[in-house]
């Protein structure tokens, strides 16, 4: 029993160990995946991932330099694997 104890703990030392050694892309989501087409953003929350369309989707809020149209919610990392923000559609905070 006590050596059950002593792995537990020592387990739960290492997985902290892990986290904060890990690099910040690597931090897990603490909730469910998102849907497909979704991804997590900064907020923990689940927004649709950029996509062409021909006209602006509603919900966007960018138009990413490669015609993409992203839902971001903030300003950082906007458009980020789609050469960069071309325009704002909605003013968004940084």
């Amino acid at each position: 029993m006590r050596t059950r104890a002593l792995l537990a703990a020592f387990a739960a030392v290492a997985g902290i160990a892990a986290l904060i050694s890990a690099p910040a892309s690597a931090t897990p989501i603490l909730h469910a995946a998102c849907p497909s087409g979704q991804y997590e953003n900064i907020d923990q929350r689940c927004v649709p991932r950029p996509r062409e369309a021909v006209t602006p989707p509603v919900g966007a809020t960018a138009r990413c330099v490669d015609g993409a149209y992203s839902y971001s919610r903030h300003r950082s990392g906007s458009c980020s694997g789609h050469k960069g923000v071309a325009e704002w559609l909605v003013d968004l905070p940084s």
